[in-house]
């Protein structure tokens, strides 16, 4: 029976930790409907308390396994736990395969965990335009940690970084890997590598050309201003200090997931990450990077709605401007900048 008063907001209830308001929420957000706006700058004010962690890598490599054991980690320590699942959009059909849910029914009773799985809906990157919503989602509702699993689509796969407190590269033997590793600038990204399926031959392989890769970037950086030792001089306990405290070098964890063997200590290495960005202030400095990455998503959403609604009303549909376009008679150059004129004019 409907309420007669008509819908009620899903913020207080949101807050309050109510699982199917959150639920509708999301719906809202990934259908991009414009009733979800109001509740999101309702629920911003509360938001800015989990810890986020990202798990990327590329498909196969075993990342739906392993965010499994890390929510039966982080439960088994008494915190509640969110996870968003990215999925890819079929080109054909617009749908999506959301199969992260299957591989994680054994935490669908617990009323601490919360499963959402999202499609892309052809976003690149590897992360779905919504998510960054939907963790503020999560976050308002008190989940402690959010596990965000993207869904592998190797090169483009660096937007998590934008959205994670850490992220996790996630690796295998025999896949070309370490190739793809130096392709997608993944040295870049990866706060934590865990090397899955460690008990396939060629792990140990992998870690080797990982280290490499490591020391390679070393040598590759000048020495910072004021840390410039000639050979003989060793650092002291306070220099070696600020030399740690300035730079992050990601640990290598071998884990098999499927047997939840060496689990524990890749959690012990994201807390050790979590830790540095506490102590040393990097922490303020990603919330401030992730704050970025979401604005301007945001914005690009706004500009691009907008711009789509003013070529309707004044040169035709979409799909009847790329019409014209294919057929040569129409400068798509020119429509694009005056566009985008218009917008900067405010006309």
């Amino acid at each position: 029976m409907s309420d007669p008063r008509g819908p009620q907001p899903l913020a207080p209830r949101i807050l309050a930790g109510d699982i199917r308001a959150a639920s509708r929420l999301m719906r809202m957000i990934d259908d991009g409907s414009p009733g979800a706006t109001p509740e999101l700058r309702a629920i911003f004010p509360h938001t800015g308390q989990a810890y986020v962690i990202g798990i990327t890598g590329s498909p196969g490599a075993g990342k739906s396994t392993l965010t499994d054991r890390l929510i039966a980690h982080y439960r088994k320590a008494g915190l509640s736990v969110g996870v968003i699942a990215v999925d890819p959009t079929s080109p054909f059909t617009g749908g999506a395969i959301l199969g992260d849910r299957i591989r994680m029914q054994g935490h669908a009773t617990d009323p601490k965990v919360f499963i959402r799985s999202l499609a892309t809906r052809g976003n690149l990157g590897g992360l779905s335009r919504a998510t960054g919503d939907c963790i503020r989602v999560m976050d308002a509702m008190g989940r402690q940690v959010i596990l965000v699993e993207t869904v592998g689509v190797g090169q483009d796969e660096i937007d998590i970084a934008g959205l994670a407190h850490t992220t996790v590269v996630v690796l295998v033997p025999g896949m070309g890997d370490d190739i793809q590793a130096i392709k997608a600038g993944i040295l870049e990204v990866a706060d934590v590598f865990a090397v899955n399926k460690a008990d396939l031959d060629g792990a140990d392989r992998v870690v080797r050309e990982l280290n490499a890769m490591l020391e390679l970037r070393h040598a590759i950086r000048a020495p910072p201003v004021g840390m410039e030792h000639d050979a003989h001089h060793q650092l002291t306990a306070a220099e070696k200090q600020e030399r740690d405290d300035r730079e992050w070098e990601p640990p290598i964890q071998k884990v098999i997931a499927a047997k939840d063997q060496k689990v524990d200590e890749l959690v012990a290495a994201i807390q050790q990450h979590r830790d540095w960005l506490e102590r040393t202030g990097n922490k303020a400095v990603r919330e401030q990077s992730r704050a970025g990455t979401q604005f301007v998503a945001l914005l690009r959403d706004r500009l691009l709605e907008a711009g789509l609604a003013r070529l309707e009303r004044e040169k035709g549909n979409l799909a009847e401007v790329s019409r014209r376009i294919a057929e040569r008679s129409a400068d798509p150059y020119q429509l694009a900048d005056e566009l985008a004129q218009q917008a900067r004019s405010g006309r």
